[in-house]
């Protein structure tokens, strides 16, 4: 078969002007080939364009005459024209792509910065159960970052930790279970929708309203 001409047979096959021998040798070529299918597809709005542009045209030649070597090349200079095209939006896509990922953990400290205030923290023991827990805030966008160290060697027990607003009102911040006799430090993070200043206090309870330590706001 020849190779080299049935490659330049896209065009014509896509316009329809090749007799019924010769599309039937091309159809025969593009099951065995992948580069002209995928031109015969590209062609498809550019030959349609062409046509009509044809039809609205008055005829200077027989109407029976086929498309010259120009009208060829035209159409595989458009198809060409448009890969180069869609090459190019892929190539910039891609580099948007990178640039946003390169940008996304400079933008995420952006969001979530704490404004420039420092981290509060309070410590407190309770005599009574032994409790001790260390909360540190950070001031967020959306209210406050929470992180609860605790020390609770009467495990295992659920509990929580609840700040109470200036109002009296009350917001869990996370909850957790103390492990079976361990008295090693354990951390837990948390949030609450009020900002740091407007927290006045932090309290320690068992799951059934136990209290075990006030962590008070200065």
């Amino acid at each position: 078969m020849r190779s080299l001409e049935r490659h330049r047979d896209v065009a014509a096959y896509a316009l329809g002007v090749l007799d019924e021998a010769e599309a039937f040798r091309f159809e025969d070529h593009l099951m065995e080939c992948a580069s002209c299918t995928a031109q015969v597809t590209e062609f498809g709005p550019t030959a349609r364009q062409m046509m009509l542009y044809r039809r609205a045209t008055p005829r200077t030649v027989h109407p029976f005459a086929g498309p010259g070597p120009r009208l060829l090349d035209r159409l595989l200079g458009e198809v060409a024209a448009r890969r180069r095209a869609a090459r190019r939006r892929l190539m910039f896509a891609l580099a948007a792509s990178v640039v946003v990922a390169l940008a996304g953990p400079a933008v995420a400290m952006l969001a979530g910065g704490d404004g420039g205030d420092d981290p509060v923290r309070v410590t407190a023991t309770d005599e009574k159960s032994g409790v001790w827990a260390e909360v540190t805030v950070e001031d967020a966008a959306w209210g406050s970052q929470i992180e609860l160290k605790v020390k609770d060697g009467a495990g295992p027990r659920p509990c929580r930790l609840v700040a109470i607003g200036q109002d009296g009102s009350e917001q869990t911040v996370t909850s957790w279970t103390v492990p079976l006799h361990d008295a090693r430090p354990n951390t837990m993070h948390g949030g609450a929708a009020w900002h740091p200043e407007e927290i006045v206090r932090y309290e320690l309870r068992t799951a059934t309203g136990e209290h075990l330590v006030t962590l008070p706001v200065d």
